[in-house]
């Protein structure tokens, strides 16, 4: 599941404790069971591109093996 562009109501956002302060980070969200919003910090208020969490897990371990 790919929605980019849909805009999550009542989900907490929680930055990366690798950011470094710059702002340029991406946020993501905690409370939904099935999928995991992100988003990009500096527009906290737009949109998140919502993907399943299989496909966010294929994420993160495509970041640790790099």
């Amino acid at each position: 599941m790919n929605e980019p562009g849909r805009v999550v109501p009542g989900v907490q956002w929680r930055t990366s404790s690798y950011s470094n302060g710059t702002g340029n980070c991406v946020e993501v969200g905690h409370g939904h069971s099935a999928s995991v919003p992100l988003r990009d910090t500096k527009v906290a208020d737009g949109p998140a591109v919502v993907v399943s969490r299989a496909a966010f897990a294929q994420l993160i371990g495509t970041f640790g093996r790099s």
